[in-house]
């Protein structure tokens, strides 16, 4: 499987982003009414290094801000809103087909939502 993924442009790879979105099942979907979804084409050198991610290995996604555990109406203000990041490429080279690429983009999603509530890695469903 070395060197087969699946290709996408941006803009499509966007629009399947979306469509996961709107495909969330209702519960989840609330969730997302307080985090901006983004999509970067790869994770950032320093966030690959401060999350200790191996040679070899990759980052799919990541969530920033604090988990629905920490907030607090009496919180510090200045505090970025919550944001999951979705990454292209590393997402495009685990799949070799469409459907494989539009499933790891939906767990995706619902793994990084899963630290918006507050779980660890260890607890996500799968």
């Amino acid at each position: 499987m070395a060197g087969s993924h699946y290709r996408m442009s941006a803009e499509s790879f966007a629009g399947i982003v979306h469509q996961a979105i709107v495909d969330l099942p209702a519960e989840y979907a609330r969730l997302l009414d307080a985090v901006a979804v983004v999509v970067e084409d790869e994770p950032p050198a320093l966030v690959l290094q401060d999350l200790e991610v191996e040679e070899g290995e990759e980052l799919l996604g990541l969530y920033q801000g604090l988990s629905l555990n920490d907030e607090s109406f009496f919180r510090a203000g200045g505090q970025a809103p919550a944001q999951i990041s979705l990454y292209r490429g590393p997402i495009l080279r685990q799949c070799d087909t469409e459907v494989e690429m539009v499933q790891e983009i939906g767990d995706t999603l619902v793994h990084e939502l899963g630290h918006h509530v507050g779980l660890d890695d260890d607890e996500m469903p799968y």
